[in-house]
C-alpha cells in the first residue's frame, strides 16, 4: 500500500505537454502509474501520449477523476500550478519544479494550508511506491517492494539508498523526496510520521543535508514515537559555512546547520546514524535482525 500514492492513484500531469513533463509522463506510465491525463492551458481537448488534455487541473479532477497532481510548470508559474491543483480539490500535489522564487512559496503555503491537501516539493524527486505508482522523475527500476520507507533532501541519495535496501534483500514501500528549497510542504519530521504510521513499512530511512532545523525536528519527535528503527544520514559534513552547496536550503547559517551538530541530536534521539552513505543498507539490515 505505501503513503501518498499507490496503484489506485490517478494522476494528472501539470505541464503535461512540456519536454519536462513528456518525458517523465511517459516513464511514469511505463513504471504502470495511472496517469489519467494532463493540463495545458489552451490545449484543452487534444490529446497526449494517448491520454486527454485539460485547460484546467478542476477539468481533469472533474473529467478524468485525478486526486494526485505532479508539476512540471516553468518556476515563474509554479507556485500558481500548486494553488489551482489544492483548488480543485487534488489530495496530494506533488511539485518537481526547481527555481520557484521563495516569496511565491511563502504565499502558496498559506494559501493551501487550509486545503484539504498534500503538498511534497518543491524542487524534489516526486514519491514512488514500489511496484505501484512512481510520481515523480526517480529511475524506478531500482526502487524494488520490500518494507524499509525512505524520507530523503536529496535526490540522488534517494536513489543510492533504495538500491542499498534492496540489495541487502529488503526492499522499498515509499520514498518521498521532500525537496531541497528553503519552504516546501512536507517537512522530515511529516514525512516520516507517515511511513511510521504505515503498516506494511517496518523500517526507515531518512537522509537529511545541512542547512535549516527539519532533521532536528524529526528527531525530537521520533524520540517519543519511535515505533520502527530509524537509519538516518546527513549530507554536507565537509560543506563550510555560509556556502550554499546545491540546493537552495543548503546551507550552514549556524553552529546547529552543521552536520555534525544534526547527526548529534539524531543519535541522541536514537536514530542509527551513519557517517558514509555506503553504509545505509547494511546498517538497515543489521537494526532490523
Amino acid at each position: 500500500m505505501g503513503v501518498l500514492v499507490n496503484k489506485d492513484s490517478r494522476v494528472v500531469v501539470q505541464g503535461f505537454t512540456g519536454t519536462e513533463g513528456t518525458f517523465h509522463a511517459t516513464q511514469m506510465i511505463e513504471y504502470g502509474t495511472q496517469v489519467v491525463g494532463g493540463v495545458t492551458p489552451g490545449k484543452g481537448g487534444t490529446t497526449h501520449l494517448d491520454r486527454p488534455v485539460f485547460n484546467t487541473v478542476s477539468d481533469a479532477v472533474a473529467q478524468a477523476g485525478a486526486d494526485v497532481s505532479i508539476i512540471f510548470v516553468p518556476p515563474a508559474f509554479a507556485a500558481a500550478a500548486i494553488m489551482e491543483a489544492a483548488d480543485a480539490g487534488i489530495k496530494t500535489i506533488i511539485c518537481i519544479t526547481e527555481g520557484i522564487p521563495v516569496q511565491d512559496m511563502v504565499v502558496a503555503k498559506e494559501y493551501i494550508k487550509d486545503k484539504n491537501c498534500r503538498l511534497v516539493g518543491p524542487n524534489c524527486p516526486g514519491v514512488i511506491t514500489a511496484d505501484e505508482a512512481k510520481v515523480g522523475i526517480m529511475p524506478g527500476f531500482i526502487f524494488k517492494k520490500g518494507n524499509i520507507g525512505i524520507v530523503s533532501k536529496s535526490g540522488t541519495l534517494t536513489y543510492e539508498a533504495a538500491d542499498q535496501v534492496v540489495k541487502a534483500g529488503l526492499g522499498v514501500t515509499t520514498a518521498i523526496g521532500i525537496g531541497g528549497d528553503p519552504i516546501i510542504g512536507t517537512t522530515t519530521r511529516e514525512a516520516v510520521e507517515l511511513l511510521m504510521n504505515d503498516p506494511e513499512t517496518k523500517g526507515i530511512i531518512m537522509i537529511g543535508e545541512i542547512g535549516g532545523g527539519m532533521e532536528a525536528e524529526a528527531a525530537q519527535w521520533l524520540k517519543d514515537n519511535m515505533r520502527k528503527p530509524v537509519v538516518g544520514f546527513i549530507a554536507g559534513q565537509t560543506a563550510p559555512p555560509g556556502r550554499r552547496m546545491g540546493h537552495a536550503g543548503a546551507i550552514v547559517g549556524g553552529s546547529d546547520d552543521t552536520a555534525a551538530a544534526k547527526m548529534k541530536i539524531m543519535r541522541e534521539c536514537g536514530i542509527h546514524v551513519v557517517d558514509s552513505p555506503a553504509d545505509i543498507g547494511k546498517t538497515m539490515a543489521e537494526v532490523l535482525n
